[in-house]
């Protein structure tokens, strides 16, 4: 029962966190403050009421339109609202016997959330936000410092700067490692073949898995991707696709699944 009103409270506060995640994923890119102004309607400016903002149920309320304009709401936001309450809720079920358990659920929420918000960013406008790799960076690095401390892994400041440095080799690493893949789909498409923003956000999920799994993650983005894109190329004519959404589920099937290395080599074999 308690894990179950747990799940329920924490499903509550993925859904709000997903309609201002929705906010930071449209407004980032257009260069805009999240913060200013409030929430409205981007075809008539109409701003939206506490009635209107209430996650998913407003969206059926309103029957998917503005309240002023009539115009269509993109389906997009309730979805991704239910998205980050299932994750979080996710997030909670998968680390919730882990010690230290309270810091690693807020770790897999944090880290989901950079998720959220780069796949809403890269479908809406094909842009992974520096912003959201650069402050998601600092704060999960530290937080995953704080875990290894916790865990005894690190007991004094030589030991942290080990791992520090332990870290920023598995992002040098997979910055290479996402170089070379690049240099080679120019090179067989004679054309660019990668987006800056792909390199860089894997750079930051090396942070977090490590460079090895962070290959894992490239190979099943792939595999998720290749049906999709075969299908735009002969179906709409469109040789672009943005790869940052399948990076992303890769990422967090790794990190909810709690799969590491040993795990797929005993899939394997």
């Amino acid at each position: 029962m308690e894990v179950l009103i747990y799940s329920i409270i924490i499903f509550i506060i993925g859904l709000c966190f997903g309609s201002f995640f929705n906010v930071v994923g449209y407004r980032l890119p257009n260069n805009m403050s999240i913060a200013f102004p409030s929430s409205h309607c981007p075809n008539c400016n109409h701003k939206l009421g506490k009635l209107e903002l209430i996650p998913v149920l407003s969206y059926l309320f309103q029957k998917g339109k503005c309240k002023n304009c009539k115009q269509q709401i993109s389906i997009f936001y309730p979805i991704f609202e239910l998205l980050t309450g299932i994750l979080f809720v996710l997030c909670y079920l998968s680390f919730k016997d882990v010690y230290p358990e309270i810091i690693n659920i807020i770790f897999a929420c944090l880290f989901t959330s950079s998720m959220i918000i780069i796949m809403i960013s890269d479908i809406k406008y094909m842009i992974i936000p520096d912003e959201v790799l650069i402050f998601f960076s600092i704060v999960l690095v530290i937080l995953k410092l704080y875990i290894t401390y916790k865990l005894g892994i690190i007991n004094n400041l030589l030991d942290l700067g080990y791992e520090f440095i332990f870290i920023l080799k598995d992002g040098f690493v997979m910055f290479l490692i996402m170089y070379l893949i690049r240099l080679f789909g120019n090179f067989v498409f004679k054309k660019d073949s990668m987006g800056g923003g792909d390199i860089k956000m894997m750079i930051y999920v090396s942070f977090i898995l490590g460079w090895k799994l962070s290959i894992v993650v490239i190979f099943i983005a792939s595999f998720l991707a290749l049906p999709i894109s075969i299908f735009n190329m002969y179906k709409k004519n469109e040789h672009m696709l943005p790869f940052g959404p399948y990076l992303a589920i890769s990422s967090l099937i790794l990190l909810l699944g709690k799969i590491d290395l040993n795990t797929i080599i005993n899939l394997l074999y």
